[in-house]
């Protein structure tokens, strides 16, 4: 690895949560190094080590070391064999990146996947799931008000293709080929476009009888469903590992996992904090960290027996029912949302997926 590239992945133990985010998100390798000032390994940090911080509580602005690993894998400079034994090692560990120290234990390199296998990153054969993708999509759309006046909002284009083919292309490139349609507001012309179009997957659709909020159509799948399912709007896309994020629902035995995406809420005026009337601070302009509902979310079949039979209920309601009988947690990633279900944020959406 060249030095330029190498430093880029070196962090210092007071880098933040929300830097080393932003960080990852910027190199794309999946993994930093936290050192000290002479460049001595001190652990590491990915992705998945962030995210069990936040969920256990850590704040974005708590430093990585809070976080990082101190148990990892490496090379010594003069250890021979390097290039086989980093093969052995990342075969068995699925482990993509392992650092090469000097006798400083100083990184000075990086030994990388890609180095050993080429540029085929997939640590194992591409899985296809079982489990379904239902997509909402039988709202009026009215945040794009004049278009859905003449299309439903599933079938707005993004480039050349409709919102809900980009959204299942996205799905099948990671296994997924279940689709199950929600529908209501010009349903003839998304069912059409269904029929019309080869598509290699498996799609159905339940229609609603009258508009049942965010969740209620949800109940009209008894009997399609039998295993953990993935909950989304046909408005937004998430670029997330769905794989990864079921595999945590079920080791963590929730009954819903909501998938979170960080934001940085910009708020346009100063903030006055006040104790007992007496002006305790004055922030102008302050920016916060917070984690949002994205409007994806992982579900256990039992919940559809939970929902009213053909009637009106939105998401946070059902969420809140569930909570009562069962774990709700959440999943938080960085970035990768984009909502189309407004103009600002269609008009962004086309910059950001241009390329698909």
């Amino acid at each position: 690895m060249n030095k330029a590239k190498l430093r880029t992945l070196l962090i210092s133990s007071a880098t933040t949560l929300k830097e080393s985010m932003q960080k990852l998100n910027d190199t794309a390798e999946q993994i930093l190094f936290v050192t000290d000032e002479d460049n001595k390994l001190l652990g590491t940090v990915t992705d998945g080590d962030i995210r069990r911080g936040l969920i256990n509580g850590f704040k974005f602005s708590d430093k990585v070391e809070k976080v990082m690993s101190i148990q990892f894998t490496s090379f010594f400079c003069d250890e021979a064999d390097k290039k086989e034994k980093a093969e052995r090692i990342m075969l068995r560990d699925k482990i993509e990146q392992i650092p090469i120290l000097d006798n400083k234990k100083s990184v000075v390199d990086v030994i990388l996947w890609t180095d050993i296998f080429g540029e085929e990153k997939d640590l194992e054969n591409k899985q296809f799931f079982t489990n379904p993708v239902v997509i909402m999509a039988g709202g009026k759309g009215t945040r794009l008000d004049p278009f859905t006046k003449i299309l439903p909002k599933p079938l707005i284009p993004i480039g050349d293709k409709p919102i809900i083919e980009i959204i299942m292309e996205k799905f099948f490139r990671q296994g997924f080929q279940n689709f199950i349609f929600t529908l209501n507001y010009k349903r003839e012309y998304i069912k059409m476009f269904l029929k019309e179009t080869s598509f290699p997957y498996n799609i159905d659709w339940v229609e609603e009888d009258d508009f049942m909020g965010t969740a209620g159509s949800l109940s009209l799948l008894k009997d399609k469903i039998n295993e953990p399912f993935i909950v989304l709007n046909c408005d937004m896309i998430l670029n997330a590992d769905y794989a990864d994020i079921i595999k945590w629902h079920k080791e963590n035995n929730n009954i819903v996992t909501l998938i979170g995406c960080h934001k940085e809420v910009k708020v346009p005026y100063g903030i006055l904090e006040l104790d007992d009337g007496i002006l305790k601070s004055f922030v102008e302009k302050p920016n916060y960290d917070v984690i949002i509902n994205t409007g994806v979310y992982i579900l256990e079949p039992e919940i559809i027996d939970m929902i009213p039979y053909n009637k009106s209920i939105d998401m946070n309601t059902l969420i809140d029912e569930v909570s009562k009988k069962g774990k709700v947690s959440v999943y938080p990633v960085h970035e990768g949302w984009i909502d189309i279900g407004q103009w600002e944020e269609y008009k962004n959406g086309l910059k950001e997926i241009e390329d698909i």
